[in-house]
This record gives structure tokens, sequence and C-alpha cells, in this order.
């Protein structure tokens, strides 16, 4: 079938819309010269949504939009944003890859607003009345900001979850003893509860970063129009968007900020992803702990049991693999390639703006994704159901030479590490090299060489 086409015109002239679209001229340009890569997140659509409804009541009530236009504005939105993410798609469609402020999507909602809302019978122009004190160029780092927030809070929650998860078993092992490892070597005993509070620790450790940086992404660069000045823009636009998004979305957003900054900056979003980041590159190392440490059953470590999740081999039967740490750890490192597309995104803002604004959120919010699904994946089908093997940690300790630390505050650094060499050379236990050594009698041996006190358990403190 032949598509119909109506004819819409912006300021360079007339092109042909699809007649079913709601959206108008710069939207279809857009469609056209950018057809590349990824759309436009949904969680910026629903943000512009949500802040031009904010920018239609406060110009109502400031007297720059007459009440009919506001009215017709307000409710097109509030219909919009009653969409799910499938149908909202279809008035949507713009690729991430597109000009670096973030202006074609913002016409593209102003577009699209402005048609269904002139369906009422009220002429609703984009430019003049859906985009009324505002401009790509604050607007969009507006949203970027807005939904930033609430994906740091979707991360903190699967943080909070995967920390409680990884409580749980830190209580259970509190007292099993296994041997330590450094520099991949055998080292003296821990044990597996010590083991995990370090785990929590360093999570907790993440989980304060987020808390202390999110609120720099509270600073509204709305009511800086163009280049920060704020020309054709209500002076109190700003604070009464904030207010309204603040209503909205459940957190503190202030107009009061550097405009100036909010348009040609994104130190926050670049800061707050740096604490991901970090976040990314502890899970990396908890995640590849777990692992090597459940890797076997026979032919590896096999100090933990992990979940059988599923099957794991198109070839071996009754394999398991530890697929959630290799889902998490593949998120990690797309966490590490997103900080770098941020850092060089946001150190690329030329004179009054930065045109690296689509990439930067669309990265950001990718990193928080997949952050918060594969914690979540992590604590619920790893991590809950992860047990240890006691038999093999035993076995493991009582055959590392490391124990052999123990000895030295009573013989001497030096002999006791004649006793490990002999042991390792001979093929013996500890104990038999120890006893051959002459340096000391079996009662001692037996006295000194106890692997609960080596742990210094009782001084040691859950997280």
């Amino acid at each position: 079938m032949t598509q119909e086409f109506r004819i819409e015109a912006d300021a360079i002239g007339e092109v042909k819309v699809p007649v079913e679209a709601a959206w108008m001229a710069q939207t279809q340009r857009s469609l056209e010269n950018f057809p590349t890569g990824a759309r436009m997140p949904l969680a910026i659509i629903r943000a512009l949504l949500n802040i031009k409804r904010a920018a239609a009541l406060a110009n109502k009530a400031n007297g720059s939009l007459d009440a009919a236009r506001a009215d017709a504005i307000i409710t097109t939105i509030e219909a919009l944003l009653k969409l799910d993410d499938v149908e909202l798609r279809k008035d949507f469609p713009l690729s991430v890859y597109q000009t670096g402020s973030g202006t074609q999507t913002n016409m593209n909602t102003n577009e699209v607003v402005a048609h269904l809302a002139s369906q009422t019978g009220i002429e609703v122009l984009p430019n003049d009345h859906v985009n009324m004190g505002q401009s790509s160029n604050d607007i969009f780092p507006t949203a970027m900001h807005i939904v930033a927030v609430a994906a740091v809070a979707d991360v903190e929650a699967a943080l909070a979850h995967l920390i409680a998860e990884l409580r749980l078993k830190q209580d259970a092992f509190w007292d099993v003893i296994k041997v330590g490892r450094t520099h991949l070597q055998d080292a003296t005993p821990l044990t597996f509860g010590q083991e995990l509070s370090g785990y929590i620790s360093a999570l907790k450790h993440n989980q304060a970063n987020l808390e202390i940086l999110r609120p720099q992404l509270y600073e509204l660069a709305m009511g800086g129009t163009a280049v920060g000045t704020g020309l054709n823009a209500n002076t109190e636009l700003g604070a009464a968007i904030a207010a309204t998004v603040s209503e909205v979305y459940g957190f503190p957003f202030t107009g009061e900020s550097n405009k100036f900054y909010g348009l040609a900056n994104h130190t926050a979003v670049n800061t707050v992803h740096g604490a991901f980041k970090a976040l990314a590159a502890d899970l990396m190392k908890i995640g590849n702990d777990i692992r090597f440490l459940a890797s076997g059953p026979r032919g590896g470590y096999g100090e933990l049991k992990i979940p059988a999740n599923e099957p794991g081999s198109s070839i071996m039967p009754g394999k398991v693999n530890p697929t959630q740490v290799e889902a998490l750890t593949m998120a990690a490192v797309r966490v590490f390639g997103n900080d770098t597309t941020i850092t060089m995104a946001s150190s690329q803002g030329n004179f009054e703006l930065n045109v690296f604004k689509p990439v930067m959120i669309d990265a950001f919010l990718e990193s928080a994704e997949l952050l918060a699904g594969t914690m979540t994946g992590f604590a619920d089908r790893m991590i809950h159901g992860l047990e240890v093997n006691p038999t093999r940690m035993r076995e493991l300790l009582d055959n590392s030479l490391m124990t052999v630390t123990a000895l030295s505050p009573h013989i001497g650094y030096h002999a006791a590490a004649e006793i490990a060499q002999a042991a390792d050379k001979n093929g013996t236990t500890l104990k038999v090299a120890a006893l051959a050594s002459g340096a000391l009698t079996e009662a001692q041996y037996d006295e000194w060489m106890d692997f609960m006190a080596m742990t210094n358990l009782e001084r040691s403190h859950k997280e």
C-alpha cells in the first residue's frame, strides 16, 4: 500500500510527514537525517513531558500563556504520560545520535504535544506555546538530571538488596574457617564470614558514595534558556518547574543553580557515573572471587556450592556454571566503557554549551539499568542460594603451608620458613615437617596450630 502523507512546514521549508504521525516537520527531518543507533531513552521523553507540563502550569500562573492553550497542553501531556512504553515510542522515534544538544528530541516533544493539543480545536504551536520560556539547551540537561536521579535510586535499591543478602550469608558462615589467599597463593586462615564482611564493607562504601554525590544532580539548568542568561524566560520559571517536577518524582530538585554551568558542564553526571564505575569495579572483584571459589566441582577450588539455575552446557550433561556472575561482570565492563564515554563527552563542552548530551545520558542510563538488574539477579539467584563446602575448606586448610605463620612467634621466622619449605619439598604435612625439625614438640605444635585463634574472630565485627 502507498503511504499517505501530509505537508508540514518549519523555518527551512515544507516536509512530507506520514499522515498518521503525531510529529511535525523537525521530527521528520531528524528521522531522515539521523537514522542510526539506539532510540532516545523513554525516561528522557517522560521527563521532557513532565517539564513541559510544569512549564505550562507556570506560564499559565504568571500570565505568559493563556489558560485555554495551557490547559490543552497539560491535558495532552497527561494523556501521553499514561501510555505504556510501546505506545509512547510510536510518537517519539528519534535516535540518540542526533544533535548534541538534544534539540531534535526537544522539538519532537514540542511537536507531538502541539499537534495533539491542537486537535482540541485551539491552535497550539510547538515553539511559541509548548516551548515557551524554554530552550533545548536548558531543558535537555534538566531532563538529564531528573532521569539520572531516578536511575541512581534504582541502583541504590538493588545495592541495598545485595548487601542484605550478603549479610545473611555472613551471619550463616561467620565461623566457617578456610584458607586465606594473597597474590593467588596460600595465606593465613580466616573465616568465610570475615571474607564476606569485606565484600559488604566495600559495597557499603559504594552506597555512601552514591548517597553523598546524588544531591549534585538535584540542580536543574531550567531557566537558563539558550546560553544561561535566561533570555525569553520568566525569572521564576526555573524555580516553578523545579517545584513541580519535585512533586512528580519525589526528589528535592532546585532551580537555584548557575545556569552557565548547567548548560556547558556535566560535572554531576560525570561524577556520579564515576561512583557507578567504582561500584562496578568492586562487583567485578566480588563476582570473580565467588566464581573462582566455586570452581570445580572436582577440578577447582570447590569451596563454594552455587545454585543450579539452568543447564550449563549444550554438550556436557550436569554442568553448572556461574552465569549470574558472568552477567554481573559483563555488565561491569560495559559500565567501565560507558564511564570512558561520559568522561570524554563531559570534557567536550565548548564555550556555552556541551554538545554530547544525548550520548552521555544514554550511557548513564544504560549503566544504571545494567547495575541494578545484574545486582538483583546476583543477589537473588546466586548469593541467596550460595552454600559452603566445609569438607573441602578443611582439606585445603589442613594442606596449607602458610599456617606455619602461627609458629613464627614461638620458634622464629627463619625456622618456621624452613619447616614450610621442607614440607613442600618432601610432600608432607606441616606437622610432620615441624616435628622432624626438632624445633618444637607435638604438644607445642597442637597448642600453637589453632586455626580459629589465627582468625582473631573475636576481634572482627560483622558489617
